[in-house]
């Protein structure tokens, strides 16, 4: 079961995930990403970064009521970081509210911290190792077994709190089920990877949101426990302050945050230290700095504050098992990566617009520390060439530059004032301009109206096709005026129709004369047709005249 999932409708393909994973365990596809699970080392920050809650904690809240409902006795192994996370809660507090959901029992989990507290002063004092380092936190551990995995011999095979509080309860208690409640990611997969010890992991997350269904609300009394130091775990250095320290041989110290305990084991492996025991944390403040506390609790040295006042001078009063009961195996994990050859790589920038080493910017924009890295990522199926803004950037100016360039319609932009702020050269042509510079920044009425401007400005109604003289320049154009409301700035797209309307007016001045013409010739002929009626008319009368006389003359006869 995978302990992180990832809810696709909410992925934003912002790339703030794969720029906080430190072992870049993310695959984008399709503008969405998912969580490697070979490469992920349970750390969590990609839940704890994401702006759209689109990495989601797997809930086992369905499990342990099924648990409950077994019949057996549940028995919570409570985090000491509790204490941080129910403000005033003691675990007295804690276990009646508890017990009100139907656990049989609850105990601190720093009960099985003790426990491996002992067993580390066991190994310092034998010094069987050179570098000892601990094996609570399962993120820490998995970095080692997936990339530091020839430093396995130096990691402390010893259980976790989690587990060794766990198989106490079990020895203690005839068939009982363990729930570990806390504030990780990790403990989850932990407790798949090591079956029959823990039965199911809750988060404080989890855990509150049941409180709340069952209308369930812990008492705010916080008891006191001398024989409790071991509370100190889950805070930077805890471990340390529960132990005795005895061998002098060795340097003792703690480190947290993962891009620290990935520096220490980088100064490990380069053989820089010797004689060592490190308690290793992957969260910043180690477990009171956890997911789910530093998604939804984010207070770190109040937090610290309630822990250290909370925890005894002294230890557990708790039976020690028999070394080979708390032991451990670790084994490397290996992660199938592929790794590109140098031409490969090369290609790759290439296509990401990076020609030469001065174009790889290495900004990180994209989520990997290097241009390289990224091509890298790339190679391997986990990341896609559009990722890399400036590219993108570069990319979309170049487009807008070039369709720009090449319009042949007048392009000019402005702002809010009316102030110029981009023109191609199509519309120097029109406004008879030498370069943009003699009118960038400047006011647009310094070469034309700007009445549409201000009526579109105002009104936020566009105007398209609008056909007009410039008298000044001696030009029609036809003239889009569009207001983007997101970017504060008006476009004016210039059609340069001063040809059209020259053949235009051509035409009309053919037809006019044409017409002209036309009557001219009517009227020609109108004349020459009234001149032939005319003498057509004489002619009849003459002829009429001489046949009346023939006529008479032969009547006479």
């Amino acid at each position: 079961m995978e302990c992180l999932t990832l809810k696709k409708s909410n992925c934003k393909n912002c790339y703030k995930c794969i720029r906080h994973c430190p072992v870049k365990a993310i695959r984008f596809s399709g503008n969405q990403a998912y969580i490697i699970a070979n490469e992920c080392i349970m750390c969590g920050q990609c839940f704890v970064v994401c702006p759209q809650n689109a990495k989601q904690i797997v809930e086992e809240t369905e499990k342990v009521k099924v648990l409950l409902q077994s019949g057996d006795p549940v028995v919570v192994s409570l985090a000491p970081s509790f204490i941080a996370n129910y403000e005033g809660v003691g675990i007295e507090s804690m276990r009646a509210a508890l017990k009100k959901l139907g656990f049989y029992d609850a105990e601190e989990t720093a009960v099985g911290a003790t426990i491996v507290k002992r067993e580390y002063d066991r190994m310092v004092s034998e010094a069987s190792k050179d570098i000892i380092i601990t094996s609570c936190c399962h993120s820490v551990n998995l970095l080692i077994q997936k990339y530091f995995p020839h430093l396995l011999p130096y990691l402390a095979d010893v259980l976790s709190p989690m587990q060794a509080h766990c198989m106490d309860i079990k020895k203690r208690i005839p068939n009982a089920k363990t729930v570990f409640i806390g504030p990780c990611v990790a403990k989850k997969d932990e407790a798949q990877q090591y079956e029959g010890i823990v039965d199911a992991v809750l988060t404080f997350d989890e855990l509150t949101a049941m409180f709340k269904a069952a209308h369930i609300e812990p008492e705010a009394k916080c008891d006191e426990n001398e024989n409790s130091r071991a509370r100190f775990f889950p805070t930077a250095g805890g471990i340390l302050k529960t132990m005795q320290m005895s061998n002098p041989d060795y340097a003792y110290m703690a480190v947290d945050g993962t891009e620290n305990c990935i520096a220490a084991l980088k100064d490990i492996e380069a053989g820089n230290l010797h004689h060592c025991f490190i308690e290793m944390s992957s969260c910043s403040g180690s477990c009171i700095g956890g997911p789910v506390m530093e998604k939804f609790h984010r207070s770190p040295v109040r937090d610290y504050m309630a822990v250290s006042r909370y925890a005894g001078k002294k230890d557990f009063e708790v039976s020690q098992p028999a070394e080979h009961e708390l032991g451990k195996r670790f084994e490397a994990i290996d992660r199938h990566t592929y790794m590109p050859s140098e031409e490969e790589i090369q290609n790759t920038l290439q296509q990401m617009g990076k020609r030469k080493p001065s174009d790889e910017l290495n900004c990180g924009s994209c989520g990997y520390n290097t241009c390289r890295e990224k091509a890298v990522a790339v190679l391997q199926g986990k990341a896609e060439i559009s990722m890399c803004l400036p590219f993108l950037k570069d990319k979309a100016e170049n487009f807008s530059d070039t369709i720009s360039r090449n319009s042949p319609n007048g392009l000019i932009v402005l702002n809010e004032k009316l102030e110029v702020q981009q023109i191609n050269p199509a519309a120097l042509r029109i406004f008879n301009l030498r370069s943009a510079s003699d009118i960038l920044s400047d006011q647009a009425v310094r070469i034309l109206d700007p009445t549409d401007f201000v009526r579109v400005l105002s009104g936020g109604r566009s105007i398209y096709g609008k056909r007009e003289y410039l008298a000044e320049y001696g030009k029609y154009v036809e003239k889009t005026i569009v207001y983007d409301k997101e970017f504060r700035a008006i476009l004016g797209i210039f059609r340069d129709v001063t040809e059209q309307e020259s053949q235009k007016e051509r035409k009309e001045e053919i037809c006019r004369q044409t017409v002209e013409i036309a009557d001219n010739v009517v009227d020609r002929q109108m004349r020459i047709v009234q001149e032939i009626a005319s003498l057509l008319g004489e002619t009849a009368a003459e002829t009429k005249i001489a046949l009346t006389k023939l006529k008479e003359s032969i009547r006479d006869e």
